[in-house]
């Protein structure tokens, strides 16, 4: 799969390592960091033009900015929105993020996935708790999730198709929760237990 990546910074390095054994292309406002996730970088249009799916690996406020920038290039790609618009205190700062970035580009499609751990996580081969591998969950139509999912299972993970893109506030809400218990010192896995047998 050819994968495009929008962004050099931490998610950006932690899931392009994780995707090695696909084409994967970067473009990013520094290029030297760019080069360092993958020898193949470009603009925001070529590295959109050049792929089928994108990972938006960006902050949050400029997401819509280099949407903009890589223009009529995005139609028909699958946008991962994997951004977290997060501000003191744990507090959503745009509480509808993968729709914001839907409005932005009305012709491609967005999954929103990869935002409720820490970027450590995604540097784990594979990512495992408890003998468990980690659960993915996935918002968007049901056939960019199915594209979607194929790269979870590379990376070890179980994908878990969590509805439509409306349901995408859930997931956004569920991590500034989860932050703002876990910047209080508390165990958010420990909210979570498995049910009873």
């Amino acid at each position: 799969m050819r994968i495009g990546i929008f962004g050099a910074g931490g998610m950006a390095e932690a899931l392009g390592g994780q995707w090695s054994g696909h084409e994967v292309m970067v473009a990013a406002r520094d290029r030297a960091k760019a080069e360092k996730i993958s020898a193949r970088t470009g603009t925001w249009e070529e590295v959109s033009r050049a792929s089928e799916v994108i990972l938006l690996a960006l902050p949050a406020p400029s997401v819509t900015e280099v949407l903009a920038a890589a223009g009529k290039s995005l139609a028909g790609k699958v946008l991962i929105d994997c951004t977290n618009a997060v501000g003191p205190g744990a507090v959503l700062t745009i509480p509808d993020q993968a729709e914001r970035i839907a409005a932005a580009a009305p012709d491609a499609q967005v999954v929103k996935a990869f935002n409720l751990c820490h970027v450590d996580v995604w540097r784990m081969t594979p990512p495992v708790f408890g003998g468990r591998p980690l659960a993915v969950p996935l918002c968007g139509a049901p056939e960019a999730v199915e594209v979607v999912s194929s790269l979870v299972r590379d990376i070890g993970c179980t994908p878990l198709n969590a509805g439509g893109l409306d349901r995408a506030r859930l997931l956004e809400a569920t991590m500034a929760f989860t932050v703002g218990l876990w910047f209080g010192g508390h165990d958010a896995q420990a909210c979570f237990p498995p049910l009873p047998v």
